[in-house]
């Protein structure tokens, strides 16, 4: 790390900056993780798509179904071909403590710039006893932690305790997953003191324009929504910082299609009937030219005639011809 543990804060206001993105797991035929694949679908989000950041091991990685193993060998792989071109945050949570904090100092260790712990979601814990958790994982550690607040992992956090977390030396950010107001209240309660993001493509122009967001931390969006010949979330973002809203706005517009394909298939699926995002992510990476493949159990490979209609809406939003 280039920075000390009092001085994360710091450090994470200047290295989250621009579009970062959420890698998937490719799985081999033999339903091992694929390192190969993974690194070449880096090299996309690096080189074609210019994103600024990497987020690995996380939701859409299926960490849950990954061994720890499995998790340091993903971490390591990603630092590697990341180094020099952008920083890379492993997420290392897990339900354990122990584990939680040993795969937190081996991502330490492997290089990777920051950590982002999702917040434990069983067994169910007061406030204290989440509280203890995300103390006891930084007393242990010197790297910046994020605490990532998702609705993936149930209702979200009170103000209070994120407003306690925010005070922990090397807590430097919050990823917070859930309705847009409760990010602006996180955003006006603690934002003085850590980054604080949501991962919601539709808000995030309004976060720059309104509230001087300076980073997107993270979804699969930036590789979901261009192609290396059609970029327009990093258009409208680089318009956007150089303080051109108007123009900003008329590109961002022209990706409402893809928002209503995304909200049918993915993030508005769970919502609504608790249908896992993963797996259609990774039809659809695969449809834009990433790895995209099966998930493991529990999670289910979507049917042929699901493929079928989400690559005829990804055409006829005109995504595939680019």
């Amino acid at each position: 790390m280039r920075y000390t543990k009092a001085g994360a804060k710091d450090a994470a206001r200047e290295d989250f900056v621009g579009l970062w993105a959420a890698t998937t797991t490719p799985f081999d035929r033999h339903g091992r993780p694929d390192l190969e694949a993974l690194v070449s679908d880096l090299e996309r989000l690096v080189e074609d798509l210019e994103v600024d950041g990497i987020f690995c091991t996380g939701v859409m990685s299926e960490f849950w179904a990954l061994s720890a193993a499995e998790r340091r060998a993903q971490v390591e792989a990603v630092v590697a071909a990341t180094r020099g071109h952008c920083p890379a945050i492993a997420h290392t949570g897990h339900h354990s403590i122990s584990e939680t904090v040993e795969l937190t100092q081996q991502a330490e260790q492997a290089g990777a710039d920051y950590a982002v712990v999702i917040r434990p979601y069983y067994p169910s814990a007061d406030e204290e006893g989440m509280f203890d958790f995300y103390a006891q994982l930084c007393d242990a550690v010197d790297i910046g932690v994020w605490v990532f607040d998702t609705n993936y992992a149930g209702g979200p956090l009170s103000l209070d305790l994120l407003d306690r977390l925010a005070d922990l030396e090397n807590v430097c950010g919050m990823k917070i997953g859930h309705l847009h107001r409760h990010f602006l209240d996180v955003l006006a309660r603690v934002g003085d003191r850590v980054v604080v993001t949501e991962p919601n493509e539709s808000e995030w122009l309004g976060n720059v324009r309104d509230h001087a967001a300076r980073v997107f931390m993270s979804s699969a969006a930036p590789y979901l929504y261009q192609t290396p010949t059609w970029r327009p979330m990093l258009e409208y973002t680089r318009l956007a910082f150089a303080g051109d809203y108007d123009k900003a706005a008329e590109v961002s517009a022209g990706l409402a299609h893809l928002r209503e394909i995304a909200d049918r298939w993915l993030h508005g699926r769970w919502q609504r009937e608790g249908v896992h995002a993963v797996p259609m992510v990774k039809v659809w990476s695969g449809l834009v030219g990433l790895s995209g493949g099966p998930v493991r159990a529990p999670l289910r490979s979507p049917s042929a005639s699901e493929v079928a209609e989400l690559e005829a809406d990804l055409h006829g939003a005109g995504l595939l011809s680019h």
